[in-house]
């Protein structure tokens, strides 16, 4: 015997009785006439061999088969409803142009890409990463989207997640025998040159900059080699590095805000993408 199909329309008039425990305040919230609804509940019943609802004092409440029943149309209506945005986005092309930070160009944004590829594969994304200090200034003319990195407390933009700079250095690195202690840090411009400079003179260590590049894969070789300290973020720690502690006798660091910000009058590709990375990357790592 084939089962009977069940209409999203008569789901959707079943769950507003359901709710309002009224077929004519249900009938007020689906803009229809009460009759239509009483006909689409009767005609679901009918379709199902059972009464999804009895009479009360009060109006009308669910029986078992309408409380059963609740559950599954919930989730045959989201499915519904998920199915058909996942093939109307699969439409959506364009190009995104994303400025962000080495670091998370390298680790946290390539498998959110990925995942969001998955969903929309007609969009494509440009990656550039560097430092983001004036990436921000540039939007709508080289970005449509940025990933920046903020003194905490201050910036634009939507906070992403907060971020701790810290020292790292290889596991083996002798910090506190260095004198004067080698760094390896970014260029001018660059957030963790600036504090790691103000630290370490606050500290009164002597310092000098052993090595200085744009990539955050050349500085973490030189550090992972033994070569100097470096900063980096706690939530991005290469592993071949080990974050330096107090025992270590460097100075602490500030904290940093990750900010998300949109060009205006984004499209619909680089709108999606953003919401897609400001709920993934929020989610992700609670702010500390």
């Amino acid at each position: 015997m084939t089962a009977p199909d069940l209409d999203p329309d008569l789901l959707k008039a079943f769950l507003a009785v359901a709710e309002h425990r009224s077929f004519t305040l249900a009938a007020a919230a689906l803009n229809r006439t009460q009759s239509a609804v009483s006909v689409q509940i009767r005609r679901l019943e009918q379709r199902l061999g059972t009464r999804l609802f009895h009479r009360t004092r009060a109006g009308v409440a669910l029986t078992a088969a309408g409380e059963e029943l609740r559950g599954y149309a919930r989730r045959i209506l989201a499915l519904n409803t998920e199915a058909v945005g996942a093939l109307r986005a699969r439409k959506i092309d364009g190009v995104v142009r994303l400025g962000v930070m080495d670091d998370y160009g390298t680790i946290v944004i390539p498998p959110l890409l990925a995942s969001f590829a998955k969903s929309h594969p007609q969009v494509r994304v440009e990656i550039e990463t560097g430092l983001t200090a004036t990436m921000p200034a540039r939007l709508g003319e080289t970005y449509d989207l940025v990933i920046a990195m903020h003194p905490q407390g201050r910036g634009d933009g939507e906070l992403l997640r907060r971020e701790q700079a810290v020292w790292a250095a290889a596991a083996s690195y002798p910090a506190a025998a260095q004198d004067p202690l080698p760094v390896a840090l970014y260029p001018p411009g660059c957030l963790f040159r600036q504090w790691a400079a103000e630290a370490l003179d606050a500290a009164r260590l002597p310092w000098r900059l052993a090595f200085v590049s744009r990539t955050l894969a050349a500085v973490e070789a030189i550090a992972a080699q033994g070569l100097a300290v470096t900063v980096v973020k706690a939530g991005t720690l290469p592993a071949r590095l080990r974050r330096l502690c107090e025992g270590d006798g460097l100075p602490p660091l500030p904290a940093a805000d990750i900010r998300l910000h949109r060009a205006p009058n984004l499209s619909r590709a680089c709108a999606l993408l953003a919401d897609h990375l400001q709920w993934s990357i929020s989610e992700s790592a609670p702010i500390c």
